[in-house]
């Protein structure tokens, strides 16, 4: 009799454990399937500040192009703060690495773009550009973008624009028309 009491007791102390163990597992599911929204979450809002960064660079872009130097100078400020605010949380370590090393080069260009005068604002676009386009080949974008390139200015210089048409900014109206469309950037 003593044996079966035993024999129950420890039944009942397994079936204990076994549920408790069932509810854990359970638990650490649910909380996984939650991670995983919100990590799509975070890919989404990474996206959007990716294509806000790009938004800033082009109207840093079209300032220049129509020789505004005022203009180019709070678009630069605003770049700054943009690429300031950019999460790379959804990105792969390697990623992080060289979107951390594009963001730090890019704002220091930015921040010399809103303090300076137009031929020296265009002296740091040509970087800039350069910059956000290494960006841009590892966040994607949601538009076509078009990479243009001048022969002339400091011996070749590339940008990107969002239009096949040509609109310099590194003459702005002295040659707006010098260039040629170098690459078209998908979408993905």
């Amino acid at each position: 009799m003593k044996n079966l009491k035993m024999s129950i007791a420890a039944m009942l102390l397994l079936a204990v454990s076994f549920t408790n163990a069932q509810e854990k597992e359970k638990m650490n599911h649910d909380h996984g399937d939650m991670k995983m929204d919100h990590s799509k979450m975070m890919n989404k809002n990474s996206d959007a500040k990716a294509e806000a960064i790009l938004s800033d660079y082009f109207n840093l872009k079209d300032a220049l192009v129509a020789d505004d130097t005022k203009k180019a100078a709070q678009a630069g400020t605003k770049l700054v703060a943009t690429l300031k605010a950019f999460d790379m949380g959804s990105y792969t370590k390697e990623q992080q690495k060289e979107l951390a090393d594009i963001i730090e080069d890019a704002t220091e260009h930015a921040e010399h773009i809103s303090e300076s005068a137009i031929d020296h604002q265009r002296e740091h676009f040509k970087t800039l550009s350069k910059d956000i386009t290494d960006l841009v080949a590892i966040t994607g974008t949601k538009n076509t973008l078009y990479q243009q390139f001048c022969p002339m200015y400091d011996k070749g210089s590339a940008w990107l624009s969002t239009s096949k048409e040509v609109k310099n900014p590194y003459y702005g109206s002295r040659m707006l028309k010098c260039g040629k469309v170098q690459k078209t950037i998908q979408n993905r």
